[in-house]
């Protein structure tokens, strides 16, 4: 059975969310505050935590970076800001998803099966995948996680790695913010195409600024191309 850990300090919501997942079929466990969730995540046999970003102890953003220290373990977000940049700095802490509040719990499992699919699919497709990537300067070790540009390593958060991956494995392809969202974040991003290009940006200014080349482009209109000019 799937094991998910909800760390919500709000008791009614927390059991609200408890009942709903449970009568879905998933197992859960409670965390009401951000050091103990932290403990439980960490300690290992959970498939999938559903954090708030304001707890007490610890916030939801410093429990995210210490677990992504060692565990890529999928990460929905939940609060009650909805601002752009408080949801890139939650998707940068290494979140795989962010909701705001008030959320419809239909959603929300939505995402939670999205996640999980995808989670599965990238399981099954490492096995077969090449474990080094090349175009233009750039090299990526999948396994090891790291990037270099001709020797020198580029310092990623996961969410550039895995956007930089999809562009490598699919260059001089046009590819639109959608299928970005979709096949990166792993969900429809409610129509907020922006974190994409929030991101793009991170990756040319680690990337094209630094060693002056002309590597992820612009298709206006339609979305990016990674193409070595």
């Amino acid at each position: 059975m799937t094991k998910i850990l909800l760390v919500e300090d709000e008791s009614k919501i927390a059991r609200f969310l408890e009942l709903e997942l449970t009568y879905e079929g998933y197992e859960v466990e409670l965390a009401a505050d951000g050091r103990t969730g932290l403990e439980k995540a960490l300690a290992g046999g959970i498939d999938l935590l559903v954090l708030d970003l304001m707890l007490p102890q610890l916030s939801g953003i410093e429990v995210c970076r210490r677990i992504r220290q060692t565990s890529d373990l999928p990460i929905i977000m939940l609060t009650a800001k909805d601002d752009v940049c408080d949801k890139v700095n939650g998707l940068d802490t290494g979140a795989d998803d962010y909701m705001t509040k008030p959320f419809a719990i239909e959603e929300l499992l939505a995402r939670i099966r999205s996640i999980l699919q995808r989670r599965h699919k990238q399981a099954a497709a490492a096995v077969s995948a090449p474990e080094q990537l090349k175009y233009g300067g750039v090299s990526m070790d999948i396994k090891a996680h790291t990037v270099h540009f001709n020797g020198t390593e580029i310092l990623l958060t996961k969410r550039e790695f895995d956007l930089l991956e999809y562009l490598l494995r699919h260059q001089n392809i046009v590819v639109t913010r959608d299928k970005l969202l979709d096949q990166v974040w792993g969900y429809d991003y409610a129509g907020d195409t922006n974190v994409v290009d929030v991101y793009i940006r991170y990756l040319r200014a680690k990337i094209d600024d630094p060693f002056h080349v002309h590597l992820i482009h612009t298709v206006r209109g339609v979305g990016y191309v990674l193409r070595y000019e």
